[in-house]
């Protein structure tokens, strides 16, 4: 008989609806097999019970650099994927795509390298450049941008790294290549860019799928020019990542562009987080530069001498409290937004991003306050 653990003591929300506190999730071989009523629990359950608040789906993020002390960048390995998965699952996060931005290539190598040897809450890897523009390079070293060429996409298909995760500007590509990128498999995502409206759309129609950080490193929305995020609000097969720390983009411009974004594509959100999240650290150096932390805000020094946005210092528990508490985002929509929508985004819906028969039983407990008591991940608490 398989071993089954019955989560309850806590609203339960399964990525599309309520269930009171009357109710259990049922889990089993790492997946979640029914959410019943706690009278229904089979006898020879294990009882997990939690004291109030709300059990939901685990978090799920796209974009993280670094966290725990460590950034992908000044080490692609298996063991900082996992040191930065350890770092950010304290916050909800209970999968993630390590992200690596413009960088050499050997060390591209070594991530794609790495990636297959990370552990379960790894699904993928995030390349974010080098094919960007410079002209919006924000943290990335602009000298390493290039345009994308056949064989670099031979060697993108070629890895096996779970979910491939390619941000690129419209520049520095050409529709035929993302569509054989699409095609085998990857996923396509637009940033770092000050491509034209109209450029733009001709890469969404060719199969990209994504906007990387939306509002960030962007061509913006003028009144006769509609750029890279008037494309992606207008665009409706294209999910839009936000940073939504209250830094990066004003909190009146998020409620704006959650009003306005064209479905079925949705608002989802990211950390783009830096190594300084789940330590105490002021400073760290990425990229040969040092990155100071004020705050929650990231800066280094640029090529100009003004300081420059270096990422992020948010964790998803944080940016859901924020879509809360200042975005008058609903709070079954806000988890959506941190576990359903970017496993849409990801196809990964399939298994991630609700707690439902046959999904992965990643669940993350949150107090009233929305802060993270617990997580789940396959099944396997994190105070065991």
């Amino acid at each position: 008989m398989m071993p089954i653990t019955a989560l309850s003591g806590a609203r339960i929300f399964d990525g599309d609806r309520w269930h009171d506190d009357e109710s259990a999730i049922l889990i089993g071989d790492g997946h979640i097999l029914d959410i019943v009523a706690r009278h229904a629990v089979p006898a020879d359950a294990a009882i997990e019970r939690v004291e109030g608040g709300m059990l939901a789906p685990g978090f799920l993020d796209a974009q993280v650099n670094g966290g725990g002390g460590v950034a992908l960048n000044e080490s692609p390995t298996a063991e900082t994927m996992n040191r930065i998965a350890a770092a950010h699952r304290r916050f909800g996060t209970c999968r993630l795509l390590p992200t690596l931005v413009t960088a050499p290539p050997e060390v591209t190598a070594a991530a794609l390298a790495a990636a297959p040897g990370a552990g379960p809450a790894i699904v993928g890897l995030h390349l974010e450049g080098p094919h960007l523009d410079p002209v919006r390079q924000g943290v990335h070293d602009g000298r390493l941008m290039r345009r994308l060429s056949e064989a670099d996409i031979d060697r993108l298909l070629a890895a096996d790294v779970g979910r491939m995760l390619l941000t690129i500007a419209p520049e520095q590509a050409e529709p035929a290549q993302v569509r054989r990128l699409v095609e085998g498999g990857a996923i396509v995502s637009l940033g770092h860019s000050d491509a034209t409206y109209e450029l733009v759309t001709a890469m969404i129609d060719a199969g990209a799928s994504g906007i990387t950080h939306l509002f960030n490193a962007m061509s913006p929305l003028q009144n006769r020019a509609a750029g890279l995020v008037g494309a992606a609000l207008e665009g409706g097969s294209v999910w839009c990542g936000v940073i939504a720390d209250g830094i990066h983009v004003a909190p009146a411009v998020l409620r704006i562009a959650l009003r306005a974004k064209r479905p079925p594509g949705r608002l989802f959100l990211v950390t783009d987080a830096m190594p300084s999240v789940g330590t105490s650290a002021t400073s760290f150096t990425f990229g040969g530069r040092t990155v100071q932390r004020e705050g929650n805000r990231l800066t280094w020094t640029g090529d100009s001498g003004e300081p420059v946005l270096a990422g992020a210092h948010l964790d998803m528990a944080s940016a859901l409290r924020l879509c809360v508490d200042e975005l008058e985002v609903p709070l079954d929509e806000a988890l959506r937004m941190a576990a359903l929508y970017p496993a849409k985004f990801l196809k990964l819906d399939d298994r991630h991003g609700r707690l439902a028969s046959g999904y992965a039983a990643d669940v993350v407990h949150l107090d009233t306050t929305l802060q993270v008591q617990r997580t789940w991940v396959g099944g396997v608490s994190d105070t065991t």
